[in-house]
């Protein structure tokens, strides 16, 4: 059974899952699905299109789904899709898809802290940790396990790489690529993540060839022949073929 407050509001075409919480001076607009085992804390606003799962949190005036800060937008059906246990805190606001993609996702498991903004059409991924007042433009892509301190500002149509640590108060408009840390002013390549990586398990041996990786990627002026020399001197492991494929795959070029 749902406990919804009878100073929220939910449209009758909403569909609601079981043993929800709804907060007082909550908005649940139609076309909205939301699983089961949520929590909406109070004045939380559901806005058309959101496709919410199971386990979620939501802290009070969080905005999802909302209509997209984009002039070409002209009012076509999109969504909205969060998965799973995400924190979702104060203040955060999650625009809906445009005719681009269709849709904005947020994955499984991930803290949004408060008064961050997650722009149309992005993709963030799994467990990933983005801090307060950050802010991401249109279409921008974050892998999984990344970490976003505060006041970051990301330029559209980037991608940051799984396992990264960016510094807060930075600016980008590059791709991030995975396992670093990024920061200082202009942003560049600060290092590996070597504390981050050894809290996620990752063996010595690993880390190590990330290492090596990065050294031989950014020892050459071109990026291409960096891939080769990584190709040439070391082991394919998962990860090594990931930063191969991720600076191999960059559209806007990676931080150097």
């Amino acid at each position: 059974m749902n406990q919804i407050s009878p100073l929220a509001y939910v449209h009758p075409e909403a569909q609601l899952g079981d043993n929800n919480v709804i907060g007082p001076f909550c908005y649940i607009d139609r076309n909205t699905v939301i699983g089961d085992n949520n929590v909406l804390m109070n004045s939380v606003t559901i806005h058309f299109g959101a496709r919410i799962g199971n386990g979620n949190e939501f802290f009070p005036g969080a905005s999802i789904s909302t209509k997209p800060q984009d002039l070409k937008f002209k009012g076509e059906e999109t969504t909205c899709q969060i998965g799973d246990n995400n924190s979702i805190r104060e203040n955060v606001t999650i625009s809906r898809g445009t005719f681009s993609k269709g849709t904005t996702i947020v994955g499984n498991n991930n803290l949004l802290m408060e008064n961050m903004h997650i722009a149309h059409d992005c993709v963030i991924g799994n467990g990933c940790i983005i801090g307060n007042s950050t802010k991401f433009a249109g279409e921008v892509v974050v892998d999984d396990n990344a970490i976003i301190s505060a006041v970051v500002l990301c330029h559209q149509f980037c991608r940051v790489g799984g396992y990264v640590m960016i510094q807060g108060g930075s600016r980008f408009s590059q791709d991030i690529p995975p396992y670093i840390i990024a920061g200082k002013e202009p942003i560049r390549y600060a290092g590996i993540n070597l504390i981050g990586l050894r809290r996620r398990g990752f063996s010595n041996e690993t880390i190590g060839q990330i290492h090596d990786a990065y050294r031989l990627l950014y020892s050459k002026g071109v990026l291409s022949e960096g891939i080769e020399e990584i190709k040439k001197n070391l082991p394919m492991t998962p990860e090594i073929q990931y930063i191969i494929d991720f600076v191999s795959s960059s559209k806007r070029g990676i931080i150097r």
